[in-house]
């Protein structure tokens, strides 16, 4: 009897083929916020449980993107998590306030304050977010990769600062360009904290990351290659080798080049720049994106429109993995969700 290798279901899926810019049979897709307030399995969820109690309870968590997943049909899971776990061990105050979001009572204002935070080891402080991973993993069927994720240096450090959300970043940007030792006391606080905890999650059982550089796009690019490139680029070379990581900016058509430059296997594009145009300045590089999520919200036809166009934009080339160019929003219909990942599935396989 003649032995036949076992075929690793993960390594050949479409998301996974798609991250070394190899070729597929479709274009693989998955979404930002696909396991969210628009589903309403997760609001029955949330009206019982506190999102920090979610993003603690593995089991939980784990249905919780699970049946995302299967509703939708996407080819790729994302841990259900946050980005601003990783504060609350450094020594922050973070509370998620209904209808406000996050909010952190102790912002970091001065190099004293910096001086006082804690380093974080994930192992000890965020086991947790790997019980996660491994719960997500074991739940999936055995063709589906997990993305894992953290949020990048600069929009942590941008929350610490600003203890919120925040328009013009005026507190960060006071602190970059006035108290520059202490600004980079803090980014490599956090850059050492970032790449400890994703190499955590890949030892959990994730495939693949995806690294959230949210609030970025209000730098300049000199900026953007004095304050924060060697940090971010600091995050991703220290992964474990073979992982695939997305990293992903908003608002960032200045700075794609430099992103590029940081790291990642993946570029995602926010919807604020033509997928082509983009693909065409980056070069040999995925890219992932970038339907504006707000056509979810038109009709069926139109909605094929746009995410026909994106497709055709990237006509001979290996490498696309189509996303929103932000998360699914949370007044949006599954059904037009849903009929999206079919029809971008069922389009592309025609290419």
């Amino acid at each position: 009897m003649i032995e036949t290798e076992t075929p690793n279901l993960l390594y050949d899926s479409m998301f996974m083929k798609a991250c070394r810019c190899e070729p597929t049979d479709y274009t693989p897709i998955w979404l930002m916020r696909q396991a969210g307030r628009y589903m309403k399995e997760y609001r029955d969820i949330r009206e019982k449980v506190p999102f920090l109690d979610l993003c603690k309870n593995a089991q939980l968590a784990a249905e919780v993107m699970i049946t995302a997943v299967e509703r939708i049909g996407v080819d790729a899971a994302i841990i259900f998590s946050d980005i601003l776990l990783i504060l609350q061990p450094m020594g922050m105050d973070l509370e998620y306030i209904k209808n406000e979001g996050p909010v952190l009572h102790n912002p970091i204002r001065s190099f004293d304050q910096i001086r006082n935070l804690r380093e974080v080891d994930p192992a000890e402080s965020l086991s947790f977010v790997f019980d996660v991973v491994r719960s997500t993993r074991a739940m999936l069927q055995p063709d589906i990769p997990l993305i894992g994720f953290a949020g990048a240096p600069f929009t942590v450090a941008s929350y610490m600062i600003e203890g919120g959300s925040s328009k013009n970043y005026e507190n960060t940007k006071t602190l970059m360009y006035s108290e520059p030792r202490a600004w980079h006391d803090l980014m490599s606080l956090i850059s050492s904290a970032t790449a400890k905890y994703l190499n955590g999650q890949v030892n959990a059982g994730a495939q693949a990351l995806q690294l959230f550089d949210s609030w970025v796009g209000c730098l300049s690019p000199s900026d953007y290659r004095e304050f924060v490139l060697p940090y971010t680029k600091s995050v991703i070379d220290a992964i474990v080798d073979g992982t695939p990581l997305i990293h992903f900016g908003t608002g960032t058509a200045m700075l794609l080049e430099l992103m590029k430059e940081a790291g990642g296997q993946i570029i995602g594009l926010d919807f604020r720049v033509e997928l082509k145009q983009a693909w065409d300045r980056l070069g040999q590089v995925a890219v992932q994106g970038n339907l504006d999520p707000c056509v979810l919200y038109a009709d069926y036809s139109e909605i094929e429109k746009r995410a026909k166009h994106i497709l055709d934009q990237t006509k001979g080339r290996n490498g696309h993995i189509f996303n929103l160019g932000h998360g699914i929003l949370p007044t949006m219909s599954v059904d037009k969700v849903a009929a999206l990942v079919d029809y971008v599935h069922n389009q592309s396989s025609k290419l």
